[in-house]
């Protein structure tokens, strides 16, 4: 199916990065279970509930050299086969059996994830930079439980699975 994907790993820290991945967790409007920021005032917050990225992002990003993994870069859920150009702002996503999130705004990515970057160019997952390359921040519409391997939906206009 077009704009569908999965869950291949979710990620979460007691503050900063590498979120280091977990089977499965709770996401609400307060975020993902069991994950901190360490810098609250930048990241984090209803609108910036939840951090996304894609896994063959990380793949091609790897390929280039960089020593980037999923969750090096602070992603909360690493999402693999979905089509990342249609991951923008507005768009809402399906994650498992329930829980609805709505993609508000793409990341400006800042130095604490420059270890994951040859050269520590972290600027190379900048929307402004390499448009649809950057992490997407998401809030959460309906909470619920997500394991690794759940169904990732692009929503279609209408409200249902984009085909």
């Amino acid at each position: 199916m077009q704009g569908a994907g999965r869950i291949f790993q979710i990620n979460v820290s007691p503050g900063g990065v590498p979120k280091l991945g977990r089977p499965a967790a709770w996401i609400d409007a307060a975020g993902v279970e069991d994950d901190r920021q360490a810098t609250p005032e930048v990241h984090g917050g209803p609108d910036r509930a939840v951090c996304l990225y894609s896994l063959e992002r990380i793949l091609a990003l790897q390929t280039e050299g960089h020593p980037i993994f999923p969750g090096a870069i602070g992603e909360n859920l690493t999402i693999s086969g979905l089509d990342w150009e249609q991951v923008v702002p507005g768009k809402k996503l399906h994650l498992g059996n329930g829980v609805l999130i709505e993609v508000t705004k793409y990341t400006s990515p800042c130095n604490s994830i420059a270890g994951a970057f040859m050269e520590r160019e972290y600027g190379r997952v900048s929307q402004n930079g390499h448009p649809g390359w950057s992490r997407v921040y998401a809030r959460v519409l309906r909470a619920g439980k997500v394991q690794v391997g759940d169904l990732v939906s692009l929503v279609s206009e209408d409200g249902g699975a984009a085909k």
